[in-house]
C-alpha cells in the first residue's frame, strides 16, 4: 500500500480515487487505538545535504564538503521530517456480519469512533476506510 494513503483523513479523496466504484461493508467497532502515522520520506534530508555538499569544492574538498554536508543535512533533516513526517492516527478494530476481525489504520479526522457503533468500510485499489 502507498505510505501516503496512511495518512490521508477518511473523508479526503485523491483525484486517481473519484469516479471508481468501491467495495461497501457494514461492520461493528470493536475497539479503537490512537496511533502515530509516520511518513518516511522516499529520499532521506541527510543523502540530499550530502549530495548539495558534495557539489562544493574539488578532489578532497569536495568529500569533506560531502561528508560534512551529509552530517548537517541528517541533523537538520530529523528535525524536520520529525515534524513533517508524524500524523495523528487511529486504529479502528471493526467485525464483520461473517466473524471476521479488521484492523484499519487511517488518519484521525476528527471522526469519533466507539465500540458496538455500526460503521460503513469503503474499500476501493487496496485502501479502506471506516465512515460513519
Amino acid at each position: 500500500m502507498d505510505a501516503r494513503a496512511w495518512a490521508v483523513p477518511a473523508d479526503v479523496y485523491d483525484s486517481a480515487q473519484t469516479q471508481h466504484e468501491e467495495t461497501v461493508r457494514m461492520a461493528t467497532v470493536e475497539s479503537v487505538r490512537r496511533v502515530t502515522i509516520d511518513q518516511n520520506q522516499a529520499v532521506p534530508f541527510g543523502a540530499l545535504g550530502a549530495v548539495a555538499g558534495s557539489a562544493i569544492g574539488e578532489g578532497h574538498g569536495s568529500l569533506l564538503a560531502g561528508i560534512i554536508g551529509g552530517i548537517a543535512g541528517a541533523v537538520a533533516g530529523d528535525e524536520v521530517q520529525g515534524c513533517m513526517d508524524h500524523k495523528n492516527g487511529l486504529e479502528i478494530t471493526v467485525r464483520l456480519a461473517n466473524g471476521d476481525l479488521l484492523a484499519i489504520t487511517q488518519a484521525d479526522d476528527g471522526q469519533m469512533f466507539y465500540a458496538g457503533q455500526h460503521v460503513r468500510l469503503l474499500s476501493s485499489g487496496g485502501i479502506m476506510r471506516v465512515t460513519v
